[in-house]
């Protein structure tokens, strides 16, 4: 570092110039996460109960799982009549074609599913089922609701995300060493998941 005063080399972290005696200036220590729209000491009252934990993040995504899970059921169920019927498959034709669409209807059942859950609850009130059992709250980095648009973005990151190996649980893991507790599918929208005590 140099003197502030005279210029002169010095180690850093010196208080004082060698050369001249003049008091350095001392660099501000860097400020630990706060909310995104912090500023001038002030931010969003929705970001003061804190970013929700990744228990309660994982168990809500539980919860809304079984409404996929009831969802997928009844596709699987129409989807494997239709497939009987149209196509006269019969035996192990039949299972194996039924097999494949399992596969198949889990991102379908997560996006239509999700359309309710993920996209309008959130939008009208910002959470889903899962989330409101568990008090936890989407907002946006102003604090504000999610728009249909942009929680719709959210959902479509996020099925997309189950078509590639191992993505699904590093987006769930993710919030586990991110200093604003963000999922992939967060990030991608910029939006936040914080506490909600009051259910509101």
């Amino acid at each position: 570092m140099f003197c502030s005063n005279c210029g002169s080399s010095m180690a850093d972290g010196t208080a004082y110039c060698p050369t001249c005696g003049a008091a350095q200036p001392r660099a501000a220590a860097p400020a630990p996460p706060g909310p995104p729209a912090a500023a001038a000491g002030s931010y969003p009252a929705v970001f003061a109960a804190g970013y929700a934990t990744w228990g309660n993040r994982v168990v809500g995504f539980l919860i809304d799982g079984l409404l996929v899970g009831v969802g997928m059921a009844i596709l699987y169920f129409f989807a494997a009549a239709m497939l009987a019927s149209i196509a006269g498959l019969a035996g192990h034709g039949a299972f194996g074609g039924m097999c494949c669409m399992f596969f198949l209807l889990f991102p379908v059942a997560t996006l239509v599913v999700g359309l309710y859950n993920g996209v309008y609850l959130i939008a009208l009130r910002g959470y889903s089922i899962g989330q409101g059992v568990v008090h936890i709250k989407v907002v946006d980095a102003s604090g504000n609701l999610l728009t249909q648009g942009t929680a719709f973005v959210r959902l479509v990151v996020r099925v997309g995300l189950s078509f590639v190996p191992f993505l699904p649980l590093l987006d769930m893991l993710w919030p586990l060493w991110d200093e604003r507790g963000q999922t992939l599918h967060d990030k991608a929208v910029n939006c936040y998941v914080v506490n909600n005590p009051q259910g509101v």
